[in-house]
């Protein structure tokens, strides 16, 4: 049979561009359909934007860290307008590169949300169009829960481009983009308040390093109000906001940001009307090479369960065009892949948690230290850097490396090459440390 297509990808984000380019690096006739601006979620609203945002809250802090080193600076002003038209004209930018890599690819780029008619079947502005594999990169959005008065709050989405900036704002969750948020908003000089469920923030993380972001978040002025439910929110005559726990309405916040959970964007897409298997949650079930079990559709990124990052999306989609059609069949592999929260102060991570690590090999050795960087010792700041190790101890294997501090996640991206390649802690005892700097501190641990 002949085919329009020899692949469609439904989703022009990080993830359906690098699938859609390395497909027709191999010669396939590739086509993708984009609702929404090219780029996605890390593109548009999510990574390069949020990220931007952070380096601005960065900036009252280097100021006044100046001053520990002789320097002195008139109070500035900052312009939350100026700051996100900044913003904006970056991601245009970056939307025009994302279409010039389709174009110079040769991949064929339809305007518009795509649907599964069949198992090489899509449709597109009331077009059938047919292909040889169809590939959905959908991503995931942000999701709201369904208590009263939700209209009345704001995501991540609404929250890089408010209008104005909140004088106090509530955010509601404890995850990565919670602590992000809020950590942005208290630097440009909102007061905030951060409402979790749970005990602590950041569930999931080693438990060391939910304890020194917590803490430092607590010594930077932001309330977070743990062990709390918000029942649904009110708004005031004034136009303000109360958040409704139990035992009554508390706080009268300009905005409430919800980050609570993302879904995936899987519904409406005809997946379950021709047969794909979704999980409980939405998410397209796929198999080591990221095909579902009709072996025609695929599925990378956001829109299944795996590990919900850029990097993995765009390594899974490349994997999967040369499955396709560069005769090079490997499965994906998520051991060891890094990430790093944008908090302030940065976290990051790769591997398992210490807890994790005692589940799967028993017995661990624990290696941690946490201190003043040795800017601080100047500035004044009261922030201290936490690293850990965690080994398992038969193979002395490195299997787990946290870091709460500065440039967290650069520091962290060199270890997770050498973890990657198996490196045992005396690797790292035998690898001579950069002095002075924090990074050298993972190679003294005793």
């Amino acid at each position: 049979m002949e085919f329009d297509y020899d692949l469609f990808v439904i989703g022009a984000g990080s993830g359906g561009v690098r699938l859609s380019r390395m497909a027709a690096s191999y010669g396939a006739r590739v086509a993708v359909a984009e609702d929404s601006l090219v780029g996605g979620t890390c593109v548009i609203r999510g990574c390069v934007p949020k990220k931007l945002l952070v380096y601005a809250s960065h900036f009252p802090h280097e100021v006044e860290d100046a001053a520990g080193y002789g320097w002195s600076y008139r109070p500035g002003t900052f312009s939350w307008a100026a700051l996100i038209a900044a913003k904006n004209r970056e991601i245009a930018r970056l939307n025009g590169v994302y279409l010039s890599l389709l174009e110079k690819s040769g991949v064929q780029r339809y305007d518009g949300r795509a649907t599964v008619a069949d198992a090489h079947t899509v449709e597109v502005a009331g077009h059938r169009i047919s292909a040889r594999h169809i590939a959905v990169a959908t991503g995931a959005r942000p999701m709201l829960p369904a208590i009263p008065g939700i209209q009345h709050a704001i995501t991540s989405d609404e929250a890089l481009d408010l209008a104005s900036q909140p004088k106090r704002i509530a955010v509601v969750g404890a995850g990565y983009i919670a602590v992000e948020f809020a950590g942005i908003f208290n630097g440009l000089g909102t007061q905030v308040d951060l409402w979790c469920r749970g005990r602590q923030i950041l569930r999931g993380f080693d438990e060391d390093v939910r304890d020194a972001l917590a803490s430092a978040m607590t010594q930077q002025g932001i309330e977070i109000r743990t062990e709390t439910s918000v029942l649904g929110l009110e708004k005031y005559r004034d136009g303000t906001i109360g958040l409704v726990p139990e035992g009554g309405t508390q706080g009268h916040y300009d905005a409430v940001l919800y980050a609570t959970g993302r879904a995936p964007n899987s519904a409406r897409l005809g997946l379950e009307e021709v047969g794909v298997t979704l999980d409980r949650n939405g998410a397209v079930d796929v198999d080591e090479y990221s095909t579902t079990n009709i072996p025609s559709i695929h599925a990378i990124g956001d829109v299944t369960a795996r590990p919900q990052l850029t990097p993995v999306a765009t390594r899974d989609g490349a994997l999967l065009a040369a499955s396709l059609f560069g005769d090079v069949r490997r499965s994906v592999d998520h051991e060891y892949v890094p990430s790093a929260v944008f908090s302030t102060p940065e976290v990051a991570t790769v591997g398992l948690t210490e807890d994790k690590a005692r589940e799967r090999y028993g017995v661990v050795d624990v290696f941690k230290t946490s201190f003043k960087a040795l800017r601080h010792t100047l500035s004044g700041r009261d922030e201290r850097t936490l690293m850990k190790l965690v080994v398992a101890r038969g193979s002395q294997r490195v299997v787990g490396a946290h870091m709460v501090g500065r440039d967290a996640a650069e520091i962290l991206q060199g270890i997770a090459i050498a973890m990657k390649a198996g490196a045992t802690k005396a690797q790292f005892d035998e690898t001579i440390g950069i002095h002075p700097t924090a990074a050298e501190e993972f190679v003294t641990m005793r």
